[in-house]
């Protein structure tokens, strides 16, 4: 049986230990996707029909893309968004990341978004509050 006897000649800071764990975490945290936009009107949604209290009072909302769908099992589910990146430079905000709630299905609500097929199609102020051009983004997701 072989033994190593490892010795560090300067042990790690735990605060920098958890720093370093910390930041690994932040960086596999979240899933990548794609975003785009819709507009008024956004009832009847899929998720709670007329019913006007669906809307979070920030308007910061969002129709889910079939990949997170799930059924509908979606619907009520909040997610951080933060746009990585997009086709047109400097259309993400620096910084800023919102917490959406799920209130519809993209591929069947009233409005139509700006692009088909992305992850989610998030209200006009959310998307307004994260990027700065009309379009299809980047963006990194986590459920909360």
């Amino acid at each position: 049986m072989l033994k190593f006897n490892l010795k560090l000649q300067h042990p790690i800071n735990p605060w920098l230990y958890i720093f370093l764990t910390s930041v690994l975490f932040e960086l596999v945290c979240c899933e990548v996707g794609t975003a785009s936009m819709y507009n008024p009107p956004y009832t009847p949604s899929a998720c709670y029909g007329n019913d006007a209290s669906q809307f979070p009072s920030s308007n910061l909302f969002a129709a889910a893309g079939e990949g997170i769908w799930d059924n509908g099992a979606a619907c009520g589910r909040q997610y951080l968004v933060r746009c990585i990146s997009a086709t047109i430079p400097r259309t993400c905000i620096p910084g800023q990341t919102i917490q959406v709630r799920i209130i519809d299905r993209a591929q069947t609500s009233v409005s139509r978004s700006t692009r088909a097929g992305t992850t989610m199609v998030l209200s006009d102020t959310a998307f307004g509050t994260i990027a700065n051009q009309i379009q299809f983004i980047n963006i990194e997701f986590q459920q909360v």
